[in-house]
């Protein structure tokens, strides 16, 4: 049996896709040896950036027809920022400082994905679980709250979990209940549409 020594230095693989890498098992165990991983997490304008929402006019993600339901639900009610698919990290996210949350509210660094396990019964599940973890932990390193909306049978992923066995607009509420409890009422107040009376449209001149 081979003794695997803590200051022994053996060729890794980076999680991320990055190159293979040197390092001891005691840098690997106690943060990524991987350079380009440290280098791209402590990077000045890595670090000045972190936690601002942009647009990525290259990202291209599919949306499932629950995610745009989702969206349409929230946007009845809130408004939501249309120009921003993407928010800076401090930390590399599989190769990259970027992170891609379904529903983005810059106005409260608030972060809302749709989770369930599709067709498959596999997505979101396991280690896709763990990648969901690690996202949320990136985002909330740079001050960013995520509220995850689970569904088909997922159970809460954390404190901040909204789960229903379908999307209604129930739902959408409570996602909204959330923000208040993250953010507080006067934050959700300054972005909630005003209600608009349908008797306001009525017209009497028609019979």
């Amino acid at each position: 049996m081979m003794e695997t020594r803590i200051g022994a230095e053996y060729e890794w693989r980076c999680d991320r896709g990055h190159d293979r890498y040197r390092a001891t098992v005691a840098e690997q165990l106690t943060g990524t040896g991987c350079g380009k991983c440290r280098a791209n997490a402590h990077a000045p304008a890595a670090l000045r950036d972190a936690g601002v929402a942009f647009m990525n006019p290259g990202l291209r993600t599919r949306t499932s027809m629950t995610e745009q339901k989702l969206r349409m639900l929230l946007g009845e009610r809130i408004r939501l920022h249309h120009r921003v698919n993407a928010v800076r990290v401090a930390r590399a996210f599989f190769g990259r400082t970027e992170v891609w949350p379904d529903i983005i509210v810059p106005q409260l660094r608030i972060a809302i994905e749709y989770d369930d396990p599709g067709r498959s019964r596999r997505a979101h599940v396991w280690l896709k679980e763990a990648s969901d973890l690690e996202k949320d932990e990136a985002l909330g390193e740079v001050g960013w709250r995520v509220i995850r909306v689970r569904a088909g049978g997922l159970g809460p992923l954390g404190p901040t979990s909204v789960v229903c066995s379908r999307l209604t607009s129930e739902v959408a509420d409570e996602v909204i209940a959330m923000m208040r409890r993250i953010r507080g009422d006067a934050s959700v107040d300054a972005i909630v549409l005003p209600i608009v009376d349908p008797a306001l449209f009525h017209d009497d001149s028609v019979c």
